[in-house]
């Protein structure tokens, strides 16, 4: 009797064009007992002002500083960069050896506060309060980007205590840096190849499929799409991608904005009620480098990794074969489209 290849059922990899690597889907597996750690719900139970965090309108932070009696976003410098804008520069590799290489590196790092409210997350808000949000992270990139020794600029967030962030409060960081970072000149490189093959972007070939299969979107407006990737690796990934070939934040209208702001809202009022918790991620955006040259096939995009996998507590590791072999997910990226898309956009604790 020969059995017929299917992927929900069978073992196989998933190609991301994205960064040229290959994934490992196991979708069996998820019928296997499940015996791994299984923690209390987290509390959240949290004020709508902390006096002790570093974040609220009118705290005072460690370095002294005060901050301002903020109503809206609130941007500084962060008190413990990653990277400093003084540090000396390297004329070529100041390494001993070939095996043991080194190059210093410059860059601005920020802290970027969405709201005052302490106890919001963007989940909790409407459109209209994450629109600033938007504009908030495309003036930045601008600000810092100008500067001549900058060449990338990082947004992100780490939400929930589970991806490390250091306060509840809702905000998210930049860190710019004179060398490109590991995961933008993989993008970089593919995007260009595949633009100089096909004169079009990769993610605008790669939106029409998935728009035309409609198997893995789970949220689309007229400007925006939220897609699980083909190739996802964690969990409930997905990523958000501008409908038109725009190369960053900063170069998008009014109207794709307002888009962007429903997007996200959307998004993640559903991760929420997967599990009817405060869905934690690590998110950033993908942007076109600042180094003043041209850029035709980068196109805009922001990736979104949840650990959560079972249910408020149970999270999935990267350990084992990920770490040392190659990364690896159970559930197919069909299966937890499936499962966002069926959410309901009202916040659960709205219902």
């Amino acid at each position: 009797m020969t059995t017929i290849f299917n992927p929900n059922e069978h073992p196989h990899r998933r190609y991301n064009p994205l960064v040229n690597e290959w994934m490992l889907v196991s979708p069996h597996r998820a019928k296997r007992p499940w015996q791994g750690e299984v923690a209390p719900p987290p509390r959240e139970d949290i004020p709508v002002h902390d006096p002790n965090c570093f974040l609220c309108p009118g705290n005072t932070r460690k370095t002294g500083e005060t901050n301002p009696q903020y109503d809206s976003t609130y941007v500084f410098d962060n008190d413990f960069p990653a990277l400093l804008t003084d540090t000396p520069i390297t004329s070529g590799d100041a390494g001993d050896h070939p095996l043991f290489r080194v190059e210093s590196d410059r860059g601005i790092c920020r802290v970027m506060c969405y709201n005052p409210r302490h106890n919001l997350t963007m989940a909790q808000m409407d459109a209209a309060a994450i629109r600033p949000i938007v504009d908030m992270w495309a003036e930045q990139t601008l600000d810092v980007g100008s500067h001549d020794f900058i060449n990338y600029v990082q947004l992100f967030e780490n939400r929930g205590a589970m991806m490390g962030h250091s306060s509840p409060h809702p905000h998210g960081q930049l860190w710019s840096n004179m060398r490109l970072p590991r995961e933008i000149t993989k993008e970089l490189a593919a995007q260009r190849d595949y633009f100089n093959a096909h004169g079009v972007t990769l993610l605008t070939d790669y939106l029409a499929e998935e728009q035309r299969r409609d198997e893995r979107i789970v949220y689309a407006n007229e400007y925006f799409c939220v897609v699980v990737p083909f190739w996802a690796v964690w969990p409930f990934e997905t990523m958000v991608i501008c409908n038109q070939a725009v190369p960053s934040l900063s170069a998008l209208d009014d109207a794709q904005r307002d888009g962007l702001a429903d997007a996200l809202r959307n998004l993640t009022v559903r991760y929420d009620n997967i599990f009817k918790t405060s869905f934690p991620y690590s998110m950033g955006w993908h942007q076109q480098p600042t180094d003043g040259a041209l850029h035709p096939y980068w196109h805009l995009h922001a990736h979104f990794y949840p650990p959560l996998l079972r249910s408020a507590t149970i999270k999935k590791h990267m350990v084992g074969y990920e770490m040392l072999a190659g990364p690896q997910r159970d559930i197919t990226a069909e299966q937890a489209a499936a499962r966002i898309r069926e959410q309901s956009d009202v916040h659960y604790t709205q219902q």
